[in-house]
């Protein structure tokens, strides 16, 4: 028998042993930076923090009334596991309104942020063997939970020479008879490219002939800088096999609400909602009620965040553009610049230590976003004006120094 640590009551305590899945799991590497930044400026350094991605707003205060009087009025117990009737309903609509589908409340799964639609679309979907196409770089919980249940994770470059869209072409060479899932993500995070219309089209027709199930993050839909969003899920058949994951945590400055929701076939509502019941049994009432009053109520402010962080886009690429072994491609949506620093002669994870440790800016190195970002960085401009002007000076200083 193995010997434990003694407890303060008198006991023994056996070691925990981890089951082995447990080194698949990753991790995001934007809360490991935040805090190293923050364990700075407790040592009284002046940090200035590109490396979260959530937008540094308050959340619209008829949306936070909401949620109060929600709490007040006595919205406190358990729910139905898929969420409650008026906000499924009110998702579909305006899903439907803004990507041209046909979705009903019967389509709608209501979880406690948008991460859980990627982790029960691999556990109900994705078994030993089954391969799953994921950008690269990309949203790094993407590949954790492929590599969590057991399956096959195929990295689909994202190259800047491609406006850091998907090259049609490249997804096509790397489908086999083994795919079971393709990962979209548009306007996507951590490069800001958006799809166009007919590369949209050119995926589902790849998803229908090989009978793939797409799970389309379209989280930053709303944060789309120039033209209209184009969804997979509105084009003929695939409504029948996309996920598509959606929230209010971007569009609605509600990260800290933690509600987010996705739009599936029947059956895999059905699915989803068993694997709520056996992980969180029900999103939060009181914050469903406040997420109906977010997309029922007036749009104002969402309109005012995005013109603010589109003039916060130009004067970041502007600033990236202006400094000596650095490019920034234009981003067309999301709030993140992902700028080229091969030219600082500097890895990814060096540069961003530099900033970090010797300059007070906290980025992120590409990789953490895949292999193929390395030679690049991913600033957040969800910041004031006042402090991104601060941190390109500081960036401009560190690439001179390199």
């Amino acid at each position: 028998m193995a010997t434990g640590a003694r407890t303060a009551g008198g006991g023994t305590q056996a070691g925990a042993r981890l089951a082995a899945r447990m080194g698949r799991l990753g991790t995001e590497t934007a809360f490991e930076v935040l805090v190293r930044a923050r364990a700075l400026e407790a040592q009284g350094r002046d940090v200035i923090h590109l490396e979260i991605g959530e937008p540094d707003f308050d959340t619209p205060g008829g949306i936070v009334e909401a949620g109060a009087e929600a709490l007040r009025g006595g919205w406190t117990h358990y729910g139905p596991a898929a969420g409650i009737p008026e906000l499924r309903e009110a998702i579909a609509a305006y899903v439907n309104r803004s990507r041209g589908t046909a979705y009903g409340p019967e389509h709608v799964v209501v979880t406690p942020g948008g991460k859980p639609i990627m982790f029960f679309a691999m556990l109900a979907l994705v078994e030993a063997g089954d391969e799953v196409i994921y950008p690269d770089p990309g949203f790094p919980i993407y590949r954790s939970m492929v590599d969590f249940v057991g399956g096959t994770a195929v990295p689909l470059p994202i190259r800047e020479a491609n406006q850091f869209r998907v090259d049609i072409d490249e997804l096509a060479s790397l489908i086999t008879p083994r795919t079971k899932l393709l990962v979209l993500n548009s306007p996507g995070n951590p490069t800001g490219g958006v799809l166009t219309p007919d590369e949209v089209a050119a995926v589902a027709e790849l998803a229908t002939r090989h009978d793939l199930t797409v799970l389309s993050d379209e989280i930053y839909s709303e944060l789309l800088y120039e033209g209209e969003h184009a969804s997979v899920a509105a084009l003929p058949g695939l409504l029948e096999r996309t996920i598509l994951l959606d929230g209010f945590s971007k569009t609605y400055a509600m990260t800290g609400w933690r509600l987010g929701y996705g739009l599936m076939p029947p059956p895999l509502v059905e699915a989803f909602g068993r694997l709520m019941v056996n992980s969180v049994s029900c999103t939060s009432m009181a914050v469903q009620r406040a997420g109906l009053a977010a997309l029922t109520g007036p749009q104002d402010e969402v309109g005012a965040m995005r013109e603010a962080f589109r003039r916060r886009r130009d004067l970041v690429v502007d600033g990236l553009n202006a400094i000596e072994g650095i490019s920034c491609l234009r981003p067309a949506g999301a709030f993140y610049a992902f700028p080229n620093i091969t030219g600082t002669g500097r890895s990814s994870a060096e540069f961003a230590d530099t900033l970090l440790q010797g300059h007070g800016v906290a980025t992120l190195a590409g990789t953490a976003f895949g292999d193929h970002g390395e030679g690049y960085l991913r600033l957040s401009y969800a910041n004031s004006e006042e402090n991104l002007t601060r941190a390109l000076g500081r960036i401009a200083e560190a690439a001179r120094r390199a």
